[in-house]
């Protein structure tokens, strides 16, 4: 569970801080090198909805959130969260998390601020694998907004759109109370952003669409998250 916080180290002047059934699954093909920029819009889409016909239904906001997130510690409130019908949403940058069970991309010495937990876990008890796994982070309950209350939950399918990219992820991880904007390695990496966790992610451009009252079993399959994402898009789609 993310807690990062601006502060400087000294010496170095760093500042840090189912309704699905009958949906397939599309099978992901290899993600790019980040920063080759030889992603195109086909190459990471997941499913059979575009990019497009997402972002056309969160056009305007109808924001259910007490209030506005940050991005970073050091930024000021600007993101609320919005309800669209079947969906929450927002529009926010992204943050790499790296938090979860320890490989050799996620680390204490690759990330500044790994944690070796997770909100969630997976089926057998241990926390998620951050380079693996496609998952969002949600802010931590609070007076702004109670993620539960909105029927999102730990497993729920997540739509990640970027750079006219659709990339399905799961709820896997709680940050801050404050800030909003983080996904895990695996999910930066898919969408062509730079995963590393220090240094990587995208400073805007990200919407990350989560799908009311749904749940991906076991949370770390994700090619049913895929499948089960793929069909609530549709519906998305059609009914709003």
């Amino acid at each position: 569970m993310r807690t990062r916080l601006a502060f400087v180290l000294a010496g170095a002047g760093l500042l840090a801080g189912s309704l699905a059934a009958g949906a397939q699954a599309t099978p992901r093909p290899p993600a790019p090198a980040p920063g080759s920029g030889s992603v195109t819009a086909d190459s990471v889409k997941e499913g059979s909805v575009t990019a497009a016909q997402l972002l056309a239904k969160v056009k305007s906001c109808s924001q259910i959130s007490n209030g506005k997130y940050r991005t970073d510690d050091e930024t000021s409130a600007t993101v609320p969260v919005c309800d669209a019908g079947g969906a929450v949403f927002w529009k926010a940058d992204m943050d790499v998390d790296c938090d979860g069970q320890v490989t050799s991309k996620c680390n204490e010495d690759t990330d500044p601020w790994f944690q070796d937990d997770t909100a969630f876990h997976q089926s057998n008890g241990k926390p998620l694998i951050a380079d693996k796994l496609p998952y969002v982070v949600v802010p931590s309950k609070s007076s702004t907004w109670d993620y539960g209350s909105s029927g999102i939950k730990g497993g729920g399918v997540v739509a990640v759109v970027y750079n006219n990219k659709v990339e399905y992820a799961v709820v896997g991880d709680t940050g801050p109370t404050k800030i909003i904007g983080e996904a895990s390695y695996a999910t930066a990496n898919a969408l062509g952003i730079d995963p590393d966790p220090e240094t990587g992610g995208a400073e805007s451009g990200v919407t990350y669409i989560l799908f009311k009252n749904s749940s991906v079993s076991p949370i770390e399959n994700h090619d049913k998250a895929v499948s089960v994402g793929d069909g609530l898009a549709k519906q998305f789609v059609q009914n709003n």
